[in-house]
């Protein structure tokens, strides 16, 4: 699985992709978190991408986006499809194959990629956009909303690694982290220059051509 050109997502942020669990975990400050996400999205006009069940915390940001008017890109594998049970009311649902392939879709089809609270599959996700960031394949923004601390644990092994030297200079990991959702769309925001619109008409037409 080789990552997309993302010259355009650098410029103008229109979908974001976010990783999270097909549970609800015990806190229930995991959900009210991915509700809130939801709505700052819709609010700011903002399209989420993400895996396409309606359960866990995955529901929760999806329907939360589309209670607010805002759209919604469900990925999802046709085996997972009722095992997660497909949200069916998203604007685009797309079934696919295999997790590469969804997992390359969320790729391609997102400016940016933030994981809230979630198992070995959101851990799996957001470690992979981590390693493509870091050997220079992607420049798009990796937001890890650590809620109440869940992902404490993992920033530890982090700095673990970088104290064993297997994270070295020139491979560090390009990753903001916030402790509320609603710092995730401004922390983003900032990683982006701002465009002219007539820049930004020339970007989308340079990409046009290549695709």
């Amino acid at each position: 699985m080789r990552p997309m050109n993302d010259t355009l997502a650098r410029f103008r942020i229109r979908k974001i992709c976010v990783y999270c669990g097909s549970g609800s975990g015990r806190n229930p400050a995991f959900a009210k978190a991915a509700r809130a996400l939801g709505r700052n999205l819709a609010e700011a006009g903002i399209g989420l991408v993400y895996g396409g069940g309606s359960l866990g915390l995955m529901g929760e940001v999806a329907r939360s986006v589309l209670n607010r008017g805002g759209h919604v890109t469900g990925i999802i594998p046709t085996f997972l499809s009722q095992r997660e049970q497909m949200l069916v009311e998203a604007q685009e649902l797309i079934m696919v194959d295999d997790m590469h392939q969804r997992k390359h879709l969320m790729f391609v089809k997102s400016d940016a990629f933030v994981a809230l609270p979630g198992g070995i599959g959101t851990l799996e996700e957001l470690v992979e956009q981590l390693t493509w960031s870091q050997l220079g394949q992607h420049h798009k923004p990796i937001v890890l909303v650590n809620i109440d601390g869940y992902w404490d644990p993992l920033l530890v092994q982090f700095e673990r690694m970088k104290e064993e030297h297997f994270i070295r200079p020139g491979l560090e990991l390009n990753v903001i982290v916030v402790d509320r959702v609603a710092r995730v769309i401004p922390a983003i925001e900032k990683t982006y220059p701002p465009l002219s619109e007539a820049a930004e008409d020339q970007v989308e037409a340079e990409v046009s051509v290549k695709f």
